[in-house]
């Protein structure tokens, strides 16, 4: 049966939280209000304004200023200084620099002489739209209950059945200075009107007062979620399944199998990150008997286009039949022929003037029984893209119960995505971090110098996965780091390095939550002190299946992965001073730890011929904030040494050749270095990292 619209929208706004709040700060408590439900707007997508009367600050009049949400903001998150402020007065004053519609664009130019208090707060596109309505509070959002109305073939008939005169209806129009006067125009004749649909774009509603326009858009929201819900009642989706959906451990584990094949192929110009989606309103469609129809008809919304390119690719999985390795055979195929279909459509479609050809890999990837897999050059920016093609969804399901979908028309798609101005913002993005699309796993992520490395990849633009058999230590680490770089990029799996099933169980977890990994930081450790002859083979096997079996574990799945990406990849061993330098009471240790160097030896030499590279870095003291310094071991060692535990870092201090303690961070240094680009040209290498120890030179 038809998946329901859903429960309606709930109207949040607090008059007395709302009464003291200015002008400005009233916008803004609409805005975060609306922007707080995708089924009223997606992330990014629509914007509000309100026109406030202000005092200027060079002749001290009053004067009518237009508040906007500024360029690329979010309604949803976005603070005060996210809106884009300027006189009323000018932007009027613009009318009579308008040449005309083939002229539209050069106004984008003229909006920064508009600006308001020296606001550095770029205008966006849309600013026109809302100046010329000429009510004091307007809202644009993209609702899929409206935009499955507006990208119905009759929308125009759809919204007058619904609304009457109430709320009017515009026909396609970019999203420019041209439609900012059909806004107004459209105004002026239909005074009494409370708003209008845009054809396969959205919704503008308006109001007197912030509470007033607030409460206008929820409820023509909702009056447009009970309608396709009556109507639609009892009625299939997308033509009913064809397709039954795996189980959920299945569809992951056909996830994990296809998102670093597919990695390795989109990651040409630069390492792409993947975001996976099996909710029911995604298994509902890809398992539908409409899918191959729709899928190809693109998204309406620009909104949705510019997020999930002019179409999907539908993976040729068949569910019933588990053909997961005829589809991995044929994926390259599948990839080329997406790729050329696209160029064929950059073709038919350019202008003189259009940008250069962009990326032709599709963006979303839509899996029969098992979901919806997306990729982009982060994680945020993949999970999102993944929300538009949801919101996509909707707007689907809706329009084709009610009437018929139509998709933006493909001559409008591309003029939307080689816009000059969207290419000038692409332009202006800043430059990438050296590890921007990076995915590193990190063994012994809890622990001093886990952390510290997962960090400084953070601060350079990678996503983490946190490994650690430490699950408390582990849920602390998270919460720090994600608090400080945001959930999306950090994620932990609770793991054992001696455990074969649940090594593999991690990668897989990694290939589902970012697409695959890139990099392998084996950094598990403990630590023992006695004598050999104290020594038990319980202890001396302990050290064995930690530091050498469990880094051979790792090093093996990881490779796996590489190799199925086919993109190269990085694996950094934190071994140590001990496995060059032997010391006193610590055999078990120090021979594990000498294993560990002659196993990345032995890895650089197999990994070379697929760009895998292997190296070391061996850490010397590093007490602070290390889990293996706690307990015995620091006991251990500073008996063996004749100190205690207080003295025992001054001590290795001291015994250094630079006389400098060593820290995780030090450790993370070199750990990012070895994992960069700028080690590119270095693999079978050991850098010590122990403040200088002639007995660790490794020639």
């Amino acid at each position: 049966m038809l998946t329901r619209v859903g429960k309606r929208l709930e109207n949040l706004w607090d008059a007395g939280k709302a009464a003291d709040m200015s002008e400005p700060e009233k916008l803004l408590y609409r805005s975060n209000l609306l922007g707080s439900d995708k089924r009223i707007t997606n992330y990014g997508g629509g914007n509000t304004s309100a026109k406030v009367m202000e005092t200027d600050p060079l002749t001290g009049e009053s004067v009518e200023v237009l508040w906007v949400k500024g360029s690329g903001g979010d309604v949803g998150s976005m603070k005060l200084d996210g809106f884009s402020t300027l006189y009323m007065d000018k932007l009027e004053a613009l009318k009579g620099k308008y040449r005309g519609v083939e002229f539209e664009d050069e106004m984008v130019g003229y909006l920064p002489h508009c600006t308001f208090n020296l606001n550095p707060r770029a205008a966006s596109i849309d600013t026109p739209l809302h100046a010329y309505v000429p009510r004091k509070h307007v809202d644009h959002m993209h609702a899929d209950a409206i935009i499955a109305i507006a990208a119905s073939t009759n929308s125009k008939e759809l919204t007058a059945e619904l609304f009457g005169d109430e709320i009017g209806w515009l026909p396609w129009k970019r999203p420019g200075y041209e439609l900012g006067l059909w806004l107004e125009d459209f105004c002026k004749k239909n005074p009494d009107a409370k708003g209008v649909v845009l054809e396969s774009h959205g919704l503008f509603t308006w109001g007197d007062t912030a509470e007033d326009c607030y409460a206008c858009t929820i409820d023509i929201i909702n009056r447009a979620i009970a309608w396709l819900d009556e109507k639609t009642d009892g009625k299939e989706a997308f033509g009913g399944a064809v397709h039954q959906s795996l189980g959920v451990d299945e569809r992951r584990a056909v996830a994990a199998a296809l998102m670093p094949r597919i990695r390795g192929m989109v990651s040409g110009n630069q390492h792409m990150v993947g975001h996976f989606d099996d909710q029911d309103a995604v298994l509902e469609f890809v398992n539908s008997k409409d899918l191959g129809t729709l899928a190809p008809m693109g998204t309406s919304c620009p909104d949705h286009f510019l997020r999930t390119k002019i179409r999907p690719l539908v993976v040729d999985f068949d569910p019933a039949q588990n053909n997961l390795d005829a589809v991995l055979d044929g994926l390259p195929a599948q990839v080329e022929a997406y790729r050329a279909d696209y160029a064929a459509y950059y073709d038919r479609c350019k202008h003189d003037d259009s940008p250069a050809l962009r990326d032709p890999n599709a963006v979303v990837y839509l899996v029969p029984g098992v979901g919806m897999i997306t990729f982009a050059k982060d994680k945020a920016t993949a999970r999102i893209s993944g929300e538009f093609y949801v919101n996509a969804i909707n707007v689907m399901r809706g329009a084709t119960a009610i009437s018929e979908y139509q998709g933006l028309p493909e001559q409008e798609a591309f003029d939307i995505e080689y816009w000059l101005l969207e290419e000038a913002k692409l332009q202006r993005m800043p430059k990438p971090k050296s590890l921007a699309g990076r995915i590193a796993l990190v063994t012994g992520g809890a622990g001093g110098i886990g952390a510290a490395t997962a960090e400084r990849y953070l601060s350079e633009g990678a996503c983490v996965v946190l490994a650690d058999i430490d699950a408390s230590a582990l849920e602390a680490t998270e919460k720090n780091l994600a608090g400080r770089y945001s959930k999306d990029v950090v994620r932990t799996v609770v793991m054992d390095v001696t455990d074969e099933a649940g090594v593999a169980d991690a990668y897989a977890f990694a290939a589902v939550e970012y697409g695959g990994s890139d990099i392998l930081v084996s950094n598990a450790g403990i630590a023992s002190s006695a004598p050999v002859e104290d020594t038990s083979l319980e202890l001396w096997n302990k050290n064995m299946s930690i530091l050498s079996t469990g880094y051979f574990l790792v090093s093996r799945e990881a490779f796996k992965l590489f190799r199925a990406q086919g993109i190269g990849g990085s694996v950094v061993f934190v071994a140590s001073k001990n496995g060059l330098a032997a010391s006193p009471n610590a055999s078990a240790y120090c021979t594990a730890k000498a294993s560990e160097i002659h196993l990345a030896r032995c890895l650089a030499l197999e990994g070379a011929e697929a760009g895998i590279r292997v190296n070391v870095v061996n850490p010397d003291a590093v007490l602070r904030g290390s889990k293996i310094w706690e307990g015995d071991w620091l006991e251990q060692r500073a008996s063996t040494y004749g100190t205690d535990k207080d003295g025992l870092e001054e001590m290795y201090r001291n015994r250094s050749m630079l006389k400098r303690s060593v820290l995780p961070e030090d450790i993370a240094e070199a750990a990012y270095f070895l994992a960069s680009d700028k080690s590119a040209k270095s693999t079978g290498n050991i850098i010590n990292v122990d403040a200088g120890n002639v007995q660790a030179f490794t020639r």
